[in-house]
């Protein structure tokens, strides 16, 4: 059975110079759509600045009243974060439930959470977003008192005050257990550098395919090991970073992950909590900026998701862009240029392409030799056929030649066990 789909009517600002805003709302209504709940309305007013109290004119308010009373509605939606006054007033004026850009998703971010780590994310987030607008209810708890004489005045501030502490100890709790989380990933970091596997991350705004891109490669290199990861065509299906070991057929090896999408007025109470998360972007050797080329919009989500990677300090790691959803238009593809590939994650089409760029920018570490190593170190040649590109083999009186590309660290530390031949 579908769904049955809560109204609502979505309420926007439009602030002078703001060229994006017709955008913005239909964010909004694919927002809303992700919290299954249909929009049947829209009221938007121009202004060169935001009404402190109601967030939009008393003219305005009317008119909104109106509009959900005709269609029905019990929600509005209001396209950017409201102040806890401006949520109250509004709430009192419409006698309606008021909900911003904020807590819808902080909603969707709830629903789509798996793993501890994501779950306890979302939910400080959630905290910190509620712990300003208690004072929101203030005068509604006040009235809590009532009575004659001083003995009952003030116990809705108690009652607030009681909410306010308990969200900030549960606050506290929440954040000394996501440091065990992000404790043990940072050894996962460590590890994989010492290891000296090269990292390569995938960033992008939300449903441009980067899960699908990942499945793709998986799939490619590593036909049938079911390590697939959830890709759907919805906003923030991914919350959680996944990481996959791509091992290519002449055995160089690379880290692929897969992160977080970005939107535009991304709560900075969310990029606050799953900070640790992304801190796996300013890790990387290489970033993958998947762009869904389809979209017409894809030029700001591409500035959105730039920005949001000059805000994590993560604007100087070496970048490609893979132009996804080729499918979807009428120009030829795939299409190779610089540091960008266009594709079709869905099709398989452009992913050889794409992993040619990949290799000519983190595989720069590698030697083109021809050794001979003797008989007695033969556990010197299993290691090479397990971690190097081995082209030929042949045994001779001294030892067994191997003609190789192997990494230059690898090349340093047998060194003294094998002896190089002239090519």
């Amino acid at each position: 059975m579908e769904p049955i789909l809560q109204k609502a009517v979505i309420v926007g600002m439009q602030l002078q110079n703001d060229t994006n805003f017709a955008y913005s709302m239909e964010e909004l209504r694919n927002l809303a759509a992700a919290c299954e709940i249909e929009v049947v309305a829209e009221l938007s007013q121009k202004s060169s600045r935001v009404n402190p109290s109601h967030y939009i004119g008393t003219g305005k308010i009317q008119e909104l009243a109106l509009l959900m009373e005709q269609h029905e509605a019990p929600i509005v939606i209001f396209n950017d974060e409201l102040s806890p006054s401006q949520i109250r007033n509004l709430e009192s004026a419409l006698d309606r439930q008021v909900i911003d850009r904020t807590i819808l998703i902080l909603n969707i971010f709830a629903s789509r959470a798996k793993t501890k780590e994501a779950q306890l994310q979302v939910e400080v987030a959630q905290l910190q977003y509620m712990l300003p607008r208690l004072s929101g209810l203030r005068e509604s708890l006040g009235r809590q008192g009532g009575g004659a004489g001083l003995k009952n005045r003030g116990a809705g501030e108690t009652k607030l005050e009681l909410d306010r502490r308990r969200i900030e100890e549960r606050i506290s709790a929440l954040q000394l257990e996501l440091q065990t989380q992000v404790a043990r990933r940072q050894i996962q970091r460590k590890q994989r550098h010492k290891n000296e596997v090269p990292v390569v991350c995938l960033v992008g705004y939300t449903n441009t395919g980067k899960s699908s891109l990942m499945n793709t490669l998986v799939e490619t290199y590593h036909p049938g090991s079911g390590k697939g990861v959830l890709a759907k065509d919805m906003l923030f299906a991914t919350l959680e970073t996944s990481v996959r070991s791509i091992v290519l057929p002449d055995h160089k090896t690379f880290l692929l992950t897969d992160t977080v999408g970005f939107v535009s007025q991304l709560p900075h109470h969310l990029v606050k909590a799953f900070r640790s998360t992304l801190e796996e972007v300013t890790e990387a050797d290489l970033l993958i900026h998947v762009v869904d080329i389809a979209d017409p919009q894809h030029e700001q989500h591409m500035a959105v998701t730039n920005e949001t990677l000059k805000a994590l300090g993560a604007d100087g790691i070496p970048t490609l862009y893979a132009y996804n959803k080729a499918d979807l238009g009428e120009d030829p593809y795939p299409q190779v240029e610089e540091n960008s590939v266009t594709l079709s994650a869905k099709k398989n089409r452009g992913i050889a392409e794409l992993v040619t760029l990949i290799r000519s920018r983190i595989f720069t570490d590698y030697v083109q030799c021809e050794i001979l190593v003797p008989f007695d170190r033969g556990s010197i040649v299993s290691y090479f056929n397990e971690h190097a590109d081995v082209q030929s083999v042949s045994y001779e009186e001294q030892g067994t030649r191997l003609k190789l590309e192997c990494r230059a660290a690898d090349y340093e530390r047998f060194r003294d066990d094998f002896v190089e031949l002239p090519q």
